[in-house]
């Protein structure tokens, strides 16, 4: 116990230290585990079953939420394929570059070496995108899903690398776990079953580690690619979305571990330091890589920039690869430690840029030339809110219930804007007129066309930092309209107000005055309700006589999509 207060204590220091200093705590993380290690503490054995457990509940909630389909985009394989052989060879050109300039450690390696090491440092590292997405509340947007995406191909170009390297390939057993899909019936029956809360939760941890994580490594695969698979089976259960949200603080405080025990990669050296470090030089070139192999595929500047940010570091698969290596005499052994560093730095840089994403990509696509509509992407195109009188940006419970208020009870004509495609298909055969964007896209003002009748946005996105990155846009792009939006904390009400929002409501202190409105309409009879309906068309009326607000959007209010080329 005295050693788990002391990894704790310390880690709570290095992640705090981050925060102050504007970093991400992971980063802090990485910190602590390699001060740790330089102190000479030894390594807790369950540090690593900790890390395990971590990655295998994200992985889980990742196929949760993963559509299938996503993977055979052709801006996802292609992208993938492409990226790793171009990522292979900028690496065997940069190491061999290092071998001239007289690092010992590269001294006689041959070019099958230098391949080997190119593939380690080819993957991107699934937890930290995730969790990068996770903080943005981008994981439905479409650079967040080419994102995951591809970092699911690259996970499986990995296991299959492993299960040919190892001297213990997969057991023929394996094929029997296609018994999984009619199995994967069983357990939605089962999950239909458990309701809500603790118990949930234990279900899904129980499948992750259980038909997940221990059938696959009992056949000679990959443990986490097991619980991959297992959500991506369960995914579309009507509880996906809360068992997700149940697992979300336990798989990040597991996660923690996972980024502390990179520090207890090996014994660091100078050379393999600095060897590290210098492999930070090639992230520019996997980035450029990345974004223009997207925007071949006729993606927004925006969007192949940002997917390339995200995806521009390199990934713990990599340590896997050169231990692999390095158990069949084929590295030297001090090359994980190389990669150690090269990861964690990797992270502490990424999470730097990644922090201030949208600005760099932002500020980088206005140096390329643009592209006509009809060339981009079918999601990637104008959007058409013609005749919107109001806009209601977030369609989860929060957005749906403001719609229908505006619609039933003003008589507004409403639209909703959603990123994720599968609630947007939904709710459009619910009756709800729903656009497929993303609010928080720098860009989204300057795709929308005819809103000059729009006089009221509302911000429902559950996520505080989406909902004052979309107000941020939306008086930029010149909107004079109502803006109002929701927070679930004061000091979330108070930013939003200091941001220009007109109206903010607190989700929980307005709970009780919707249940008190609720609980006197049905006391005092439909009589007294029916009258206060009455009060409120009154109110209509009135509304209906006051003029719209000066032609807010004017300069993509008046033109038609073929007059327009890619937003700047």
């Amino acid at each position: 116990m005295v050693t788990a207060a002391l990894f704790l204590i310390v880690t709570v220091a290095a992640g705090l230290g981050a925060v102050l200093l504007r970093l991400p705590p992971l980063v802090g993380f990485l910190v602590a585990g390699f001060a740790l290690h330089a102190a000479g503490v030894a390594e807790p054995g369950y540090l690593g079953t900790i890390a395990d457990l971590g990655v295998t509940l994200l992985l889980f909630g990742i196929g949760l939420k993963l559509d299938v389909k996503t993977l055979v985009r052709k801006e996802v394989w292609f992208t993938t394929v492409a990226h790793l052989v171009m990522s292979v060879a900028i690496a065997m050109g940069f190491l061999g570059l290092l071998a001239v300039v007289g690092f010992s450690m590269l001294d006689g390696d041959g070019l099958g070496v230098l391949a080997l090491l190119g593939l380690a440092l080819s993957f991107s590292s699934t937890v930290f995108v995730v969790k990068v997405l996770d903080g943005r509340s981008d994981q439905s947007a479409l650079y967040g899903r080419i994102a995951i995406g591809v970092l699911v191909m690259q996970d499986l170009i990995a296991v299959v690398f492993l299960s040919v390297a190892t001297d213990h390939p997969p057991s023929l057993w394996a094929f029997a776990l296609v018994l999984l899909i009619p199995g994967a019936w069983l357990l939605r029956k089962v999950w239909s079953r458990v309701g809500h809360g603790e118990l949930q939760a234990l279900f899904g941890v129980a499948v992750a580690l259980g038909p997940g994580y221990a059938l696959f490594d009992a056949v000679g695969l990959k443990g986490d690619l097991g619980a991959l698979v297992m959500g991506m089976l369960l995914a579309g259960h009507p509880a996906a979305t809360e068992l997700s949200r149940n697992l979300f603080t336990v798989k990040e405080l597991l996660l923690v571990g996972f980024f502390v025990s990179i520090g207890f990669s090996g014994a660091l050296t100078w050379q393999a330091a600095a060897i590290g470090l210098l492999l930070l030089l090639m992230l520019p070139l996997q980035g450029i890589v990345t974004a223009v192999l997207l925007r071949l595929m006729r993606l927004r500047k925006r969007t192949a920039i940002l997917s390339g940010l995200v995806l521009a570091n390199y990934s713990e698969f990599g340590l896997i690869v050169v231990a692999v290596g390095s158990q069949a005499g084929l590295l030297n052994d001090e090359w994980l430690v190389v990669l150690a560093v090269a990861v964690a730095a990797s992270f502490v840089l990424s999470s730097a840029v990644n922090t201030r994403g949208n600005e760099y990509a932002m500020a980088l696509a206005k140096r390329f030339p643009s592209k006509p509509n009809e060339w981009l992407h079918r999601e990637e195109r104008l959007i058409d809110v013609s005749g919107a009188e109001a806009l209601v940006l977030g369609m989860g419970r929060v957005g749906r219930g403001a719609v229908r208020q505006l619609r039933e009870d003003y008589g507004m004509n409403v639209v909703g804007v959603e990123h994720d495609p599968a609630r947007v298909a939904t709710l459009r055969t619910q009756g709800f007129t729903v656009v497929q964007a993303d609010a928080t896209d720098i860009e989204f003002w300057g795709r929308v066309r005819s809103a000059g009748a729009v006089r009221l946005a509302i911000l429902a996105m559950p996520f505080h930092a989406a909902n004052l990155i979309a107000l941020s846009q939306l008086r930029a792009s010149g909107f004079e309209g109502t803006v109002a939006a929701v927070a679930r904390y004061d000091d979330d009400v108070a930013e939003l107000e200091r941001h220009g929002a007109d109206a903010v409501f607190h989700l929980y202190g307005t709970a009780g005055q919707a249940l008190a409105d609720e609980a006197a309409e049905v006391a005092l009879g439909y009589a007294v309700a029916e009258g206060m309906r009455d009060v409120q068309a009154g109110r209509r009326g009135v509304q209906a006589e006051r003029p719209a607000p000066s032609e807010p959007f004017a300069d993509t209010a008046s033109v038609t999509p073929t007059e327009l080329g890619e937003p700047r």
